[in-house]
């Protein structure tokens, strides 16, 4: 069903300046509600990954015949087997944590996932992912759905979206998600200090609890704002989390070091959305798999190893999922500005003590040939193997213990066995 602007932002209104503390019985609810204490991570990369610089078919010698200044050299990768069909993979050289963390059987590589006729929007691909709906995806996100069909009441920290605003995927019917990008900075705003503010705190919690029949949409605001003002204690306890490990400091990995917080902390959370940016590379992407694209893999392989880390040492490993995505993957062919241009199925990748890590899927066959299935769009794009939906519907029922037709609409074949 699709959502009007309005509605998107009546549901993002839980993206809260205020907050709150929430009644035991609401924690007690959302510890009793599905797979206990079990998170799921839904981690974006912004902007398109390209699927052959994270996974790389290095024995392939159309991969460095069609990127010939971007190809990683093969003596650089991080190997990691073959897949069903006998292709040699290795991961960029910048995923050392990552590669350790497959080695552990704790990876799962999802080859070429994706969907027919892959959008090349940056805005449309994203509404795809996020509602699972490439026919109509201006809907409700697919977390959203998964929200809207627990038990009622649901928590108000049910799910957290580390994002300065509220990611179509978390949108729900019924459910407000908040948006809270640092948990050091949700507080109720009050410019006075002291006794004061407990008063000014106290007053707006008593004019919230008014919920007039007569103005539903007064109503709807000031039940709103009582869940921001359940969630204000247990979001604190995130903020003065101590981790076990030293996350570096960027923005992927403090996030991440919150969603380890409220783990720890038991705050109510079963669903999270995490983001980092700038993997729209049309330009200087860069050489023999250095520079720009480079650092992209280093930030994101610091953040998931110090994420890890830490889980293992808080024994949380296996209570945790991380499912990845981005809109979509990149073209096949290097562009004269040595990057790539918008192309089509990518790679997921899932991480946690659940998963049965490994390779899943097959890689592209790079060549130009009419009769190669594994490619699209005269071969210049990937042609997806696995529909992404089918990931999703084995993380509904496998990990979330939820109906995957009844949230996704639809029944889809088998997916990759990964948990």
């Amino acid at each position: 069903m699709a959502i009007s602007r309005r509605e998107f932002v009546r549901g993002g209104i839980a993206a809260f300046t205020v907050s709150f503390a929430a009644p035991r019985f609401l924690c007690d609810l959302a510890l009793a509600q599905g797979q206990a204490r079990r998170a799921l991570v839904v981690l974006y990369l912004s902007g398109g990954n390209d699927a052959l610089s994270t996974v790389i078919p290095y024995s392939d010698p159309q991969y460095y015949a069609r990127r010939p200044t971007i190809a990683v050299p093969a003596g650089s990768v991080l190997q990691i087997g073959s897949d069903r069909s006998g292709r040699t993979l290795g991961l960029h050289p910048r995923l050392v944590a990552l590669r350790s963390i497959f080695n552990r059987g704790r990876l799962a590589v999802l080859q070429r996932t994706g969907y027919a006729n892959s959008s090349r929007s940056h805005f449309e691909g994203t509404d795809i992912w996020s509602t699972a709906d490439p026919k109509s995806p201006a809907g409700f996100g697919w977390i959203g759905r998964y929200l809207d069909r627990l038990p009622q009441p649901v928590d108000p920290l049910s799910a957290w979206a580390a994002t300065g605003s509220l990611p179509r995927t978390m949108t729900a019917r019924t459910v407000p998600v908040p948006a809270i990008p640092s948990p050091q900075q949700y507080a109720f705003a009050s410019p006075n200090t002291g006794a004061d503010a407990t008063f000014a705190r106290d007053a707006a919690m008593r004019i919230a609890s008014h919920l007039p029949i007569e103005q539903p949409h007064l109503s709807f605001v000031h039940a709103t704002a009582q869940a921001a003002f359940a969630t204000l204690d247990r979001v604190g306890q995130v903020a003065a989390y101590r981790p076990s490990v030293a996350y570096p400091n960027n923005g992927l990995a403090l996030a991440l070091r919150a969603v380890a917080g409220a783990m720890v902390n038991q705050i109510g959370t079963r669903v999270f959305f995490v983001q980092t940016g700038g993997f729209d590379t049309h330009a200087g992407q860069g050489a023999n798999g250095t520079g720009t694209y480079a650092g992209l893999m280093g930030t994101l392989d610091a953040a998931l190893g110090a994420f890890y880390a830490d889980l293992v040492n808080q024994g949380l490993l296996n209570e945790t999922l991380v499912l990845q995505f981005s809109e979509f993957s990149r073209r096949i062919d290097e562009n004269a500005s040595q990057g790539t241009d918008h192309g089509a199925a990518g790679v997921m990748l899932a991480l946690g003590g659940g998963v049965r890590g490994g390779v899943y899927g097959t890689a592209p066959d790079l060549r130009k040939t009419p009769d190669n299935v594994t490619l699209e769009n005269n071969a210049t794009d990937i042609h997806y193997e696995t529909d992404f939906r089918s990931v999703y519907a084995t993380v509904i029922e496998r990990w979330l213990g939820g109906d995957a037709a009844a949230v996704l609409g639809a029944t889809f074949p088998a997916g990759p066995d990964f948990l």
